[in-house]
């Protein structure tokens, strides 16, 4: 699958050119319109071929789906450039049902808690619905276990036992038809302050040659979740051994959050908010642009 209905290209064609380049396409979570034109527009600037942005369950409550993709869609008319909705790390197939039906062009089914047989099943079960819609759904299964959520914290263990397993791997992949990949080689959700983190780049590298090596084998795009935090060098190695996507989400939300609790402390007055959401999505479009770069190899 490489173009979409009247020849415009999908995700999918994105991912193969991100690949054949050793590039990734840069993944980023917002809830509010301002955030998501900041994002927009420091992607197109900074050169990247296309963007991925998406909501999580809590993103996608606040902002509405159907509001989501229709600010999606005016984004990539204005804009001109390619912008592909992604439904992320969204939990039941009626969740991912109501994300197709609003009009996301990517799901992220995680099922990774679950036992693997359901997690193949349930990943199995949006696939096909995905198919049914539109062969153009780019849908992203799980596995292994991602410890951390997407906020500032202290500490968090990191377990070899917890990483995805490359037979697992690629059983997953044969048996689910998923576009995308989301493992675990030692990268954590959110941003931890007492700790380095650190990626686990010989065990992804054993995963992308078992699936590649398996008699099943079918083509995957490999994502890497819990990049906020990492150290540059340890995002290029990953995209070098074959990531095709990298997620951002806390470092985003950090500078934002952070950047309005300045402005607010410097205009205690001020109440019209564009004056205090504009530097605001500035420092937003500003790390935005620094990872694109870190992407395209810029």
């Amino acid at each position: 699958m490489e173009k979409g209905k009247n020849g415009n290209k999908n995700l999918n064609w994105y991912l193969v050119e991100a690949r054949k380049n050793s590039q990734a396409i840069g993944h980023f979570n917002f809830a509010t319109e301002d955030v998501l034109r900041g994002i927009v527009e420091a992607s197109k600037e900074a050169g990247a071929p296309a963007v991925m942005v998406g909501t999580s369950e809590g993103e996608a409550g606040f902002v509405g789906m159907k509001e989501a993709a229709a600010l999606v869609k005016a984004m990539r008319d204005d804009f001109n450039y390619p912008v592909f909705l992604n439904a992320d790390h969204f939990k039941s197939f009626e969740k991912c049902k109501e994300a197709v039906d609003a009009g996301y062009e990517s799901i992220i089914i995680d099922a990774s808690k679950l036992p693997n047989e359901e997690n193949i099943a349930l990943t199995k079960r949006v696939v096909d619905y995905c198919r049914s819609v539109s062969p153009d759904i780019s849908v992203e299964g799980e596995l292994g276990y991602l410890r951390g959520s997407s906020e500032v914290q202290t500490k968090i263990e990191i377990n070899p036992a917890d990483y995805s397993k490359p037979e697992e791997v690629a059983d997953f992949v044969s048996r689910t038809g998923v576009d995308r990949m989301a493992v675990v080689f030692g990268n954590i959700h959110g941003i931890v302050t007492d700790q380095e983190e650190k990626l686990d780049i010989e065990h992804f590298s054993k995963i992308v040659s078992y699936v590649e090596g398996a008699p099943s084998h079918s083509a995957v795009y490999y994502v890497l979740h819990g990049a906020s935090g990492l150290k540059d060098e340890n995002i290029i190695a990953a995209i070098k051994a074959g990531i095709t996507n990298v997620h951002f989400n806390t470092e985003l939300r950090v500078a934002y959050r952070n950047e309005i609790d300045k402005q607010f402390h410097a205009h205690p007055n001020e109440t019209t908010p564009y004056k205090y959401l504009g530097p605001a999505v500035d420092e937003v479009k500003k790390l935005v642009t620094q990872k694109i770069k870190l992407f395209i190899g810029r």
